[in-house]
């Protein structure tokens, strides 16, 4: 019951770090050098801009009706942490306007931009990967896929194409372009942030050969591979096809061995965001205990 409690806190706490982390870039980048933003906080610089209000509240307003909608949709850990990352954000935005610093980028909107990106993309993806989230568009985007069945990913694009439309009320199309810049390069960050910048990649081999291949990977590699039980849709043969996750550096290994055992496999190389299970072993592993066994 400890373990658990621990893992809740350092939970809440990683949350709260990313909340803080992407506070002081809304603010110190994208507030202070009037660039937009997208989702909520987007929503919430317009009301900033037009009509003087703290984003720090508008932020926190505008996901209850939101948290309200969503709370059947949300698995309940999700819901509190959901709270907790929204809560947790309306006060750092609050503190970093009331302190007494400011980043000094000379002026210099493509560096705002690209800072604004960096600092949204490692807060969010830090947020992301302790299973929080920030609220508004993730809300939305849950609620419409439960009940319309469209998929998550375009919903985050419409309304962040709405919310940044908007934005056009109070910012000019150069300062927009400059927050798009800002939008690619937080997405890119996030991406490496959730996946902790470990890429690795899958290969599906479909060959006659696979069992000499298969040992040929565990030597020259030392990863493992898998068998999967096919059959070929056409000639209605079994197959026997192999499934192995690499770093991308061994992947050319494994296009050697291909070339030498059975340059006719067919061979399809997939992006893998994350694995989960002995795939970080040492690479010796394998070896180890091959010999042991002979």
């Amino acid at each position: 019951m400890k373990k658990l409690t621990r893992i809740h806190f350092l939970q809440i706490l990683a949350i709260a770090v990313g909340t803080a982390i992407y506070g002081f870039g809304f603010v110190e980048f994208n507030m202070a050098n009037h660039l937009a933003e997208g989702g909520v906080a987007g929503l919430s610089l317009i009301g900033h801009a037009l009509l003087g209000i703290d984003p720090a509240y508008t932020q926190l307003l505008l996901n209850i009706p939101l948290l309200v909608i969503g709370y059947r949709f949300l698995g309940q850990r999700t819901f509190i942490y959901t709270i907790w990352g929204i809560v947790s954000l309306s006060i750092w935005m609050w503190i970093f306007q009331r302190l007494p610093f400011s980043v000094n980028v000379g002026h210099d909107n493509l560096i705002a931009a690209l800072l604004a990106g960096v600092f949204a993309g490692v807060g969010i993806g830090f947020v992301f990967r302790f299973g929080g989230t920030t609220g508004g568009a993730d809300i939305v985007a849950k609620l419409l896929q439960v009940k319309r069945g469209i998929a998550v990913g375009r919903t985050f694009f419409i309304f962040d194409a709405c919310v940044m439309l908007l934005s056009l009320s109070y910012i000019d199309l150069r300062h927009m372009m400059y927050t798009l810049i800002a939008s690619f390069v937080a997405a890119q960050v996030v991406n490496v942030v959730q996946s902790g910048g470990y890429t690795v990649r899958g290969m599906l081999i479909i060959t006659t050969n696979h069992q000499e291949i298969a040992q040929a990977i565990i030597a020259e590699t030392g990863r493992s591979a898998t068998y999967l039980h096919g059959e070929g849709a056409y000639s209605g043969h079994a197959k026997e096809i192999l499934y192995v996750v690499l770093n991308p550096g061994e992947i050319q290994e494994v296009k050697q061995i291909l070339t030498e055992l059975d340059p006719n496999a067919f061979t399809s190389i997939i992006n893998v965001h994350e694995v989960l299970g002995d795939f970080t072993y040492p690479r010796s592993r394998y070896k180890v205990n091959k010999k042991v066994k002979k």
